[in-house]
């Protein structure tokens, strides 16, 4: 399990991520272009997590630092123009602890300021919106990584030691984002999307597969679909 960071703009808050993350057993940090780091500030901050921070992987892109990752979740204060799929931190702790017995999960949170851009939802599987008063909804990073990181501790306190599943890993990450350009290419060779004027087709169909939750079997069958459906295109022409 894994805690994305993107493009996180005060070192403090990083250390203080990273101490959040270790009280609760958690220790695989990534951060997304950060403004600064290393820091000073963040090792104070860490308060003894200085391990957390050593061992911290810093990644150009959101993609790159979810290589692996098979359930991807992202954070949210505010709704969206299109819906995407949504649950509570309790509900998803639960989740994320279901996925994590057969494949890599990764819980990413935006900047402090702007919070995650809508293209760097598109590669979450869901988003989680922690409850708060609705006239002061401003919540710190750290607090944020803490609560998360607290209800899937809670969680497998609760539900006891975890042994593997056998059932098909999760599709990952890069392989979905493969699957996206591979179902891009078909619709424009079928004439059913004009990248021209793209509209938000590809928004929602992203959306649709990321409440699907392809495991790899399922995913290939789709790729394979879409390859047939191209080679009668072109025998077609």
């Amino acid at each position: 399990m894994r805690v994305v960071l993107v493009r996180p703009t005060h070192p403090g808050n990083i250390g203080a991520c990273a101490r959040a993350m270790k009280t609760m057993g958690l220790t695989r940090l990534c951060l997304v272009a950060p403004s600064r780091f290393p820091s000073a500030e963040a090792t104070a901050m860490a308060a003894g997590a200085d391990d957390v921070l050593y061992h911290a992987g810093v990644h150009a892109s959101l993609p790159e630092a979810l290589a692996g990752s098979g359930l991807v979740v992202g954070t949210s204060a505010r709704r969206r123009g299109i819906a995407w799929p949504e649950a509570g931190p309790r509900a998803a702790a639960t989740e994320v602890l279901d996925a994590a017995r057969h494949g890599e999960v990764a819980l990413v949170f935006g900047p402090e300021h702007s919070g995650l851009a809508n293209t760097e939802i598109e590669s979450c599987q869901l988003m989680v919106c922690i409850p708060t008063a609705p006239d002061f909804s401003s919540l710190n990073l750290a607090a944020a990584v803490q609560i998360m990181a607290y209800e899937v501790r809670q969680a497998a306190l609760d539900e006891g030691p975890m042994s593997p599943r056998t059932e098909a890993r999760s599709a990952t990450a890069e392989q979905l984002e493969q699957l996206y350009t591979h179902l891009e290419e078909a619709l424009v060779a079928v004439g059913f999307l004009d990248r021209a004027k793209p509209g938000r087709l590809m928004h929602r169909l992203k959306r649709l597969f990321n409440r699907a939750r392809l495991d790899q079997n399922e995913l290939n069958i789709l790729r394979g679909f879409l390859a047939a459906v191209q080679g009668r295109e072109k025998g077609s022409g």
